[in-house]
């Protein structure tokens, strides 16, 4: 039964196009459509309609004097999403580990993911007895706490209302939001101070500071927050993790390759 199910789903025309695109490799950097039709035993046609629709996508390019074709741009572009988000963990342990010890709270790495908030890392102290329920892989509101309105300012106008959309609030503090109009305008006052700043929106008694951190391209891929309980920090202890959260988030921007952090 499970054997049926697979061969229901199998996409014939799709794998052979992958296929077309593994071919390609650091000692074949071009092919022509004789060469790809042999070694992929496909007919030339086949292969030349394949070859067509990708180009179409940029996933490959062809140049009009030699007909071979390369991979595409378009691949770069999806390596270089996949490359930020894997070296974005390997980049930033240390620089979340160094925060902790300075901050001696609990420091997070979130991610937007198919429309959610998801922690990605997360540094506690083993001797604080108290134990925040962020934990690595949870997924929360994209709204949630201080990570994701950290992310989320810098989305276009039009995604963050998709993402409201989606995702109603639902109230979970007595501070939590329930206006959209307001919390928009706290999205605008962080791309504004370049951080942001929850007071126990998302868990009564709790707050945070969060900061983004952009790629090598300019764009806001994850934020890093500090949590604390809310009696145990003035707004002298607030400003202070503001300063570190920010350094911290231009520093592991920096080793991303972002060259230009005015906005922290």
């Amino acid at each position: 039964m499970i054997g049926d199910k697979e061969e229901a789903y199998h996409n014939q025309s799709l794998e052979r196009a992958l296929n077309i695109l593994n071919v390609f490799e650091a000692d074949k950097t071009g092919l022509t459509p004789a060469q790809l039709s042999g070694t992929l035993n496909l007919p030339r046609a086949t292969v030349l309609r394949l070859c067509s629709t990708l180009e179409k996508y940029g996933f490959l390019r062809q140049d009009r004097e030699t007909k071979q074709y390369s991979l595409g741009i378009r691949l770069f572009q999806l390596g270089s999403i996949v490359h930020s988000f894997f070296s974005l963990g390997g980049i930033a342990s240390r620089h979340l580990s160094e925060l902790q010890t300075r901050v001696g709270t609990t420091v997070l790495l979130g991610v937007l993911d198919n429309d959610d908030l998801v922690y990605i890392d997360k540094r506690e102290c083993s001797r604080n007895p108290v134990r925040f329920t962020s934990d690595i892989g949870r997924r929360r509101p994209p709204y949630w706490g201080m990570v994701g309105p950290a992310i989320m300012a810098y989305q276009p106008d039009s995604e963050i209302g998709r993402l409201l959309r989606k995702r109603p609030f639902v109230g979970t503090a007595k501070k939590s939001f329930t206006s959209k109009k307001g919390f928009v305008a706290w999205l605008g006052e962080i791309r504004k101070q370049g951080y942001a700043v929850d007071r126990e929106t998302a868990i009564d008694g709790v707050g945070g500071v969060a900061a983004p951190i952009r790629n090598v391209s300019g764009k806001v891929i994850a934020a890093l927050g500090v949590s604390f309980i809310s009696s145990s920090v003035d707004g002298k202890g607030v400003r202070s993790l503001v300063r570190e959260a920010t350094a911290t988030a231009h520093a592991i921007s920096g080793e991303l390759g972002y060259t230009d952090n005015k906005e922290f």
